[in-house]
């Protein structure tokens, strides 16, 4: 929960006002200003604030801005049907359907249904995206009013939204796009306290995407705006702690958090004081210093509760369940995951989501609970592997839109050259009349022409149809490490006889490769995958498929092997990746590797199996060889099942299976 916890505290300035850009008199622009602040104290005081507006009855235009004001506040309280309901009010105001639907947007956001929550906000965007565009020099220098009707608090509180989904789709640089349009808007009506959010978004995304010049531009910037007003200085804090996050500094991290809890509870700000905390409890779980993460959550979790916040409270309770688990207070732990459990959690971002069940499942893996590991694992699986096809599946229509603009504008340029034919040969008619010579040396020009056009069109063609198998080429290709990736490994299976494997697998996985990545940064993680894909395709046959199945996963398909050479492959695997370093720009790296295989049918009844139930086989084998130390591999050399329901019972325990004699495993040690 590293980065979805560290969001928790950005998304808390996503009901701050803005001054909506438009040409206000002084004393309307000088109301907008007030109900900035106003709202800025909301997040800490809101029944205070909501007196405060209650006894204004502004009318017109400033009506839109207050009720808008009105159901933020309430949504800080916690009231959220009493918001919506103000939400139904702005839809039969002028201008006041952007900003209902942002109402909604945050409200879903609060009670944890994200994908409402985008949704909601695209349809705010959609309303002021006409007016909004990309603000110019002169309105950055700092001259609100320019955007003419544009609703700028709409604006970037859909942009926000929009910013968080694409960031969680893996989109960094879309979602830095976003964010710096929102920036820009903020900035355009001197709206400080969005610019800070916007700044500091930047600055973490920047990072994210290797451009750490451009992050410390973004930090120092948000420092700038943020200066003199504690409770922004405290959130920019917390952004330059992502930063450190992202670089895997956790030193710096665990200063800039300490640092914004106590500027936020010298302001009294005692809810931001309780987001700090969750990201302090977080950094201290992912440290291993559990009794600290656990005392932490108690001190947040009573401020949540209070201020009825859903979403911090379940990132708490997960938090606090990790905790328990890692001081083996396994039932308090169990306690913890339902009461998380109820607050709604398949409504979360998925990238959020597979990185809580990771935890958990490694959790309890540690704690030496291999079943509820096991079934923590399938989920997280299950969950990694939708939303990498959502992002491939968005990446090829890129790619498809992409070709397909190419051939529309190839299209285009064969309509304009037969255009230009028929001109000529129109020409050449009326020229005919006038000399029979010309007329001859006319036809023959358009017989050449025309070969030349009919030629080109076949190469064109030709063309066309390199692309198409290029794009099915790329759409089977793993783009880090040119391996086949699983669409390619589903596409050979379905060439075969799905319901019956015949062949052998080995699920291979990089031994702490999260420690790589943490340590040393995603670049060098990204080295060590593409090193160790290498050298599994090396120790392997030729006639093997190696398939990047996924993260730091690996699937080896070995057709026409007997079980000696399967076992002679497996343990080639685990020298050829273990037996030397992996070179990287930080420095030389230890690698070991985990396999799980299995040949197929498994003797010795021989039962057909489906591919996919041979993966699950090939993955329980290669959970036991994690489960038992790493660096070795796990071979299912014979399972004593006479029917397929007995062998879905030993699939649904194999553990069990193997202590009662039905599962007889070979075992192999890689390299010390």
């Amino acid at each position: 929960m590293r980065r979805g916890a560290l969001i928790l505290c950005l998304i808390a300035a996503l009901q701050v006002p803005a001054l909506q850009a438009q040409t206000l008199p002084d004393t309307q622009a000088q109301a907008e200003a007030r109900l900035s602040m106003l709202l800025l104290r909301a997040f800490d005081q809101p029944e205070d604030v909501l007196k405060t507006l209650h006894a204004e009855a502004p009318g017109g235009a400033a009506e839109v801005s207050q009720l808008h004001a009105q159901a933020i506040v309430l949504t800080e309280a916690g009231r959220l049907e009493s918001a919506l309901a103000l939400a139904s009010k702005l839809d039969g105001l002028p201008e006041g359907r952007p900003r209902a639907a942002v109402v909604r947007a945050v409200v879903a956001d609060r009670r944890g249904n994200f994908a409402q929550a985008v949704e909601s906000a695209k349809q705010a965007w959609s309303l002021v995206a006409s007016r909004c565009e990309q603000p110019t020099a002169s309105q950055l220098a700092g001259q609100p009013g320019r955007l003419i009707g544009c609703d700028v608090a709409a604006a970037w509180s859909a942009l926000r939204l929009l910013q968080r989904e694409r960031e969680s789709a893996g989109a960094l640089a879309e979602a830095a796009r976003l964010a710096q349009q929102g920036f820009n808007l903020a900035s355009s009506v001197q709206d400080v306290a969005r610019a800070v959010i916007s700044a500091g978004a930047l600055a973490v995304l920047n990072q994210q995407l290797d451009q750490a010049g451009q992050a410390r531009r973004w930090l120092t910037e948000g420092r700038a705006l943020a200066e003199g007003e504690p409770l922004l200085l405290s959130r920019m804090l917390v952004f330059e702690a992502g930063v450190a996050n992202v670089r895997g500094d956790s030193v710096t991290q665990r200063r800039g958090l300490e640092d914004a809890l106590q500027l936020a509870q010298s302001a009294g700000a005692k809810r931001v004081a309780a987001q700090v905390q969750t990201n302090l409890t977080d950094l201290h779980m992912h440290a291993g210093r559990a009794s600290e993460a656990l005392a932490m959550a108690r001190l947040a979790l009573p401020v949540v509760l209070e201020f009825k916040d859903l979403r911090l409270e379940r990132t708490l309770r997960h938090n606090t369940a990790v905790a328990l688990i890692m001081l083996g207070q396994l039932e308090a732990a169990r306690r913890e995951l339902a009461r998380s459990q109820a607050l709604g959690e398949t409504q979360q971002e998925p990238a959020r989501r597979a990185a809580e069940l990771r935890e958990v499942g490694e959790a309890w893996a540690a704690a030496g609970q291999p079943r509820e590991a096991i079934a923590i694992f399938h989920q997280e699986r299950a969950l990694t592997a939708k939303t990498h096809a959502l992002n491939r599946d968005a990446q090829l229509q890129a790619l498809r839109i992409k070709f397909d603009s190419e051939r529309e504008q190839r299209n285009l340029d064969l309509l304009t050259r037969e255009t230009h034919l028929k001109d000529q040969q129109l020409l050449n008619h009326d020229l005919a009349r006038k000399a029979g010579l010309a007329l001859g040396l006319l036809l023959l020009l358009s017989v050449v022409l025309v070969g030349v056009m009919l030629k080109r069109v076949r190469a064109a063609n030709r063309q066309l149809k390199a692309n198409q198998r290029l794009l099915r080429a790329q759409s089977e290709r793993d783009p880090l490490t040119d391996l086949a990736n699983r669409r390619h490994f589903q596409a050979v299976m379905a060439e075969q006889a799905p319901e019956r494997l015949d062949g052998a697998l080995m699920m291979i996985d990089i031994d702490h490769f999260k420690h790589v990545n943490d340590r040393y940064g995603h670049g060098a993680g990204d080295a060590v995958i593409c090193e160790v894909g290498r050298r599994v395709k090396h120790a392997v046959r030729a006639e093997d498929l190696v398939v990047r199945w996924g993260g730091e996963e690996f699937l080896v398909f070995a057709p026409h092997v007997s079980s000696e050479q399967l076992q002679l492959l497996a343990e080639r695997v685990l020298n050829s990746v273990g037996g030397s370093a992996v070179r990287t720009e930080s420095g030389e790296l230890r690698v070991t590797v985990s396999i799980g295989f299995a040949g197929f049918p498994l003797p010795a009844n021989r039962l057909p199996l489906h591919w996919e139930q041979a993966v699950e086989c090939a993955d329980m084998a290669l959970y036991i060889a994690k489960s038992q130390g790493r660096n070795r591999a796990v071979g299912i050399e014979a399972v004593e099942a006479p029917d397929p329901q007995a062998l879905k019972a030993i699939q649904g325990d194999l553990e069990s299976a193997c202590s009662k004699g039905q599962v007889r495993l070979k075992h192999i040690n890689g390299p010390t």
